[in-house]
């Protein structure tokens, strides 16, 4: 899930810190190791694909491993809460199917193909199809420093396919296609989940919508594969999903949440850019990934124009 699936990258509506100045440091803290909790995400995949397991079985297991956290977040957030009404339940599950459940399957099958560095880049375009979606949707204007700013994003994410496509092959092509997207999935995700994040609060959302993703994805497995495979798979792939499912991904959600109250959503956005640059420096450390002058190049342009464009839609305020 990011994990971009469960991502830091937020709307692009910033949220208003709830707290004054003194929270700065701790928010920003919060917001840092979120980022690079949600960036192990990849590099754990990828670990796990060393010991010969399919993309379905991998996320039926993280799923499988997260799913109490999550049901029992959802629990606490809906405590002395009226029950959800049938749109309610409707709303849920169309965006835990989209934001979470299809974004991340997506996603781990494209990281089967490509580098964990390039998936946190293609994942960290997700702003900028939040606010196209806006335009196509609603007719919402893209001023010329946020055109700029994904040219310059998008230009990043094309240097580092280029260098992958001539050392890895075409099958770079189908990763890239496949982890797009899933960025496209969690921006549908985005874009729709205002109006509920306002009628049950961003915590049961979180807890309700994750939920429906991790029964979609046993749900998935029961039915593609035989029962026998979720016994056959290597100690090692276990013990990583069991890592994915709690430091990846619901200890990031819970610091990033935390963080938003601090700091908002705005400035933990532009913390968050710490995100591609440490999925870089891990893949390089852990799983021996190429690290170039064209990927240098890459992504500091990534960075670059995503942190222009949020820095543009804040001061906008769209």
């Amino acid at each position: 899930m990011r994990s971009r699936e469960f991502s830091n990258v937020s709307s692009p509506s910033p949220v208003v810190p709830s707290k004054p100045s003194n929270h700065l440091g701790t928010g920003i803290a919060l917001a840092v190791v979120g980022a690079i909790g949600f960036s192990g995400k990849a590099i754990i995949v990828k670990l796990a694909y060393r010991h010969h397991v399919d993309a379905v079985t991998l996320i039926m297991l993280r799923m499988l491993f997260a799913l109490p956290f999550f049901a029992l977040m959802a629990w606490w957030a809906s405590r002395g809460k009226p029950p959800l009404t049938k749109r309610d339940w409707l709303g849920v599950v169309g965006l835990g199917v989209s934001g979470y459940y299809l974004a991340s399957f997506l996603d781990f099958a494209g990281l089967a193909y490509i580098t964990a560095g390039l998936e946190r880049l293609i994942l960290y375009l997700t702003p900028t199809l939040v606010v196209g979606l806006c335009w196509v949707l609603y007719g919402r204007r893209i001023n010329r420093v946020q055109a700029l700013a994904m040219l310059l994003s998008y230009a990043g994410v094309l240097a580092v396919f280029g260098q992958e496509v001539t050392v890895q092959g075409s099958g770079v092509v189908w990763g890239v296609f496949l982890v797009f997207l899933s960025a496209v999935s969690y921006a549908v995700y985005l874009v729709y989940s205002g109006e509920m994040v306002r009628r049950l609060g961003s915590l049961r959302l979180v807890g309700l919508a994750t939920s429906v993703a991790c029964l979609c994805c046993l749900l998935q497995f029961v039915l593609l594969r035989p029962m026998s495979a979720a016994f056959a798979v290597a100690p090692e792939v276990v013990w990583l999903s069991v890592l994915n499912a709690t430091v990846c991904t619901v200890v990031p959600v819970l610091l990033v949440m935390m963080a938003i109250e601090r700091i908002g959503s705005s400035m933990v956005a532009q913390t968050g850019l710490i995100g591609p640059l440490s999925t870089v420096l891990m893949g390089v450390w852990l799983l021996d990934e190429p690290f170039t002058m064209g990927i240098a190049i890459g992504t500091a342009l990534v960075v670059a124009g995503i942190f222009v464009f949020t820095r543009a839609g804040a001061q906008r305020g769209t």
